[in-house]
């Protein structure tokens, strides 16, 4: 995989740490990279990880990994509920996404049921804190993997 994959993060997430530990937990945003870097090294893999908290900056990301990256693993956080310009532009590549969370949506608020990235991803991780970031950079390697397979 000569790509890496591209670790992409939604609004409010550079508060880890402190914002409802108890809903996100005590990992920091730089935490969880280290841990993703660690396990995208044991994979044999490289990694770009980034948070913005615009909408605009996420999907313009999202355009740039469709040149760049071989996948993306997005934690679109809030933006997930509600953008369907992340949808588009998620549906408008054509690269491996897995959607992850760290706390589980389905279990919250009913605002939080519905994820329009979720319709644009192969598959969504969520409810294990930030072990769903390690378990979808695992994913998105035998995507990748598998997609390649059938090239």
């Amino acid at each position: 995989m000569s790509r890496p994959v591209h670790i992409l993060n939604g609004p409010n997430l550079n508060l880890l740490g402190t914002r409802e530990p108890e809903i996100y937990g005590a990992a920091t945003l730089a935490d969880i990279e280290a841990m993703c870097a660690a396990r995208a090294d044991a994979l044999g893999l490289e990694i770009v990880f980034r948070q913005t908290n615009s909408e605009g900056q996420l999907v313009d990301w999202i355009h740039e990994a469709a040149e760049r990256a071989s996948a993306i693993v997005i934690n679109p956080a809030a933006y997930g509920h509600t953008s369907i310009a992340l949808h588009d532009a998620l549906k408008a590549i054509d690269l491996p996404v897995v959607e992850v969370h760290l706390s589980q949506p389905a279990a919250r608020e009913a605002f939080r049921h519905r994820s329009y990235a979720a319709a644009a991803a192969s598959g969504s991780i969520s409810g294990f804190g930030a072990e769903s970031y390690l378990l979808g950079l695992e994913a998105a390697a035998r995507l990748v993997r598998d997609r390649d397979t059938q090239r």
